[in-house]
């Protein structure tokens, strides 16, 4: 993980938008993918970093995430990246389990559109 996004979370953390609790578990998460190869930057990583923050920092909070218009869109151009989905609902489960905050299926697919991105950076 580069300065900047460390910064970033750094950011939210002291900022009080994100409880540590969630700054720790996405601090988890992309240590698990720089682990398996991939480049975690604040170029790469930036946004999924500040969504997968603030979505279980709302669902937390009791706050109700719906579903978005976008939502079919978002799935469709998924299909293609089997990988991705699958690897966002193991984030979800272990959100679920570490954190009692289940992403709901918009939630989901929106991070794995994250995930396809970030795998289609080289790797370092």
């Amino acid at each position: 993980m580069d300065d900047q996004l460390a910064l970033r979370i750094r950011l939210f953390r002291e900022g009080g938008q994100v409880p540590p609790e969630v700054a720790d578990f996405v601090i988890a998460e992309l240590t698990a993918l720089e682990t398996e190869g991939r480049t975690i930057t604040e170029e790469s990583a930036g946004m999924l970093t500040s969504h997968l923050m603030m979505a279980l920092t709302r669902l937390l909070g009791g706050a109700p995430i719906g579903e978005f218009v976008t939502d079919e869109q978002v799935a469709a151009e998924l299909t293609d990246h089997p990988e991705a989905v699958e690897r966002a609902r193991r984030v979800s489960v272990r959100a679920h389990a570490e954190l009692g905050a289940s992403l709901p299926e918009s939630e989901i697919n929106f991070l794995a559109l994250h995930l396809a991105v970030l795998a289609q950076q080289p790797t370092h």
